[in-house]
């Protein structure tokens, strides 16, 4: 199997922590030709999509004290060359947010890679229809949310609330989540900088006080569930996200976790998105993160399980029904 991942640059990668190197070190291990290129390297040529794919092999972290380990180099390029998509199996589609207007021409791009031949994980028009904070709202099991860039609205969403946390619709790894209340009074101010002073809408949910125990990260194959990790807070915060200092814990998935993975599962499968990475807070559904979720190093270092070959074993029985 080839597959193909359009990433960020490698060399900012951390392969400790990075799912996309978990997910390539686990097809390298298996004996697949892994290849990498970023999203500026896209083309369209008579009609189909090409990029400039760079070999790549990745050696295996190692769990030492319970931490993971990575010999240096960890990875080892080989010259590349331009080659159409379709001559892969597998295209990775994991540059991270935000979704700007590049990245959404590079899934434009993306459309033109034969899906008869090739899988585009995840699909192109799903990473489209699917903005991380807003795709939620279409299930029953979020909390109550409103998005708005309107001051006035914003306001008495608030009020009537007492707290709640305001989200940029682009933002990742808890970057520019603020936390609203009634008395503060830079609740003004917080409401003009979020929206750019109601230019730009902006998410509002209801703050879960259930935060504090954790946010839970559920990694979703194909929409089943198949490991999960609780993000907690650090002291005098309120964000979990590990990107902002939070502490990760070792944690089962809940049979309320399992209805709301039950009622997302057929709505990915219409839209193409095989991995997804959700979070939950307090058995509401918060966010589906689709464009480079996140997790599998946390989940297998606490766990001792290896998601990534079960992702790529996957990957192989399904490409297997392709045509070569």
């Amino acid at each position: 199997m080839k597959l193909a991942f359009i990433i960020d640059p490698i060399a900012k990668l951390d392969p400790t922590h990075d799912t996309s190197v978990a997910l390539m070190e686990a097809a390298c291990g298996q004996g697949h030709e892994v290849f990498i290129t970023s999203k500026e390297s896209l083309s369209i040529v008579n009609g189909k999509a090409q990029a400039f794919l760079e070999p790549v092999h990745i050696y295996p972290v190692a769990l030492i004290n319970e931490k993971w380990q990575a010999q240096t180099p960890w990875y080892k390029k080989e010259l590349g060359s331009y080659q159409l998509l379709e001559n892969m199996q597998v295209v990775w589609m994991r540059p991270d947010p935000p979704v700007t207007v590049e990245y959404i021409y590079a899934t434009y791009i993306l459309d033109y890679v034969d899906p008869n031949r090739t899988l585009v994980v995840n699909s192109p028009k799903g990473i489209r229809s699917a903005n991380e904070k807003v795709y939620a709202l279409q299930f029953s099991c979020t909390p109550e949310t409103i998005v708005s860039s309107s001051k006035a609205i914003i306001r008495e969403f608030v009020q009537a609330k007492g707290e709640a946390v305001i989200k940029p619709l682009d933002g990742k790894g808890g970057e520019g989540i603020l936390f609203a209340t009634t008395s503060d009074r830079n609740l003004n101010s917080i409401i003009e900088v979020s929206t750019k002073f109601g230019r730009v809408p902006v998410m509002i949910q209801e703050y879960l006080p259930a935060a504090q125990a954790g946010d839970k990260r559920i990694i979703l194959l194909n929409g089943e569930p198949i490991g999960a990790v609780n993000r907690i807070p650090s002291s005098g915060e309120f964000r979990g996200n590990m990107a902002a200092g939070g502490s990760v814990a070792q944690i089962k998935i809940s049979d309320r976790e399992l209805d709301i993975c039950r009622e997302l599962c057929p709505i990915l499968q219409r839209d193409g998105l095989i991995f997804v990475g959700i979070d939950v807070i307090g058995g509401y559904l918060t966010e589906v993160n689709v464009t480079s979720p996140t997790g599998i190093r946390e989940i297998d270092r606490l766990d001792h399980t290896r998601l990534a070959e079960q992702v790529i074993n996957w990957l192989n029985l399904q490409t297997s029904k392709l045509k070569l």
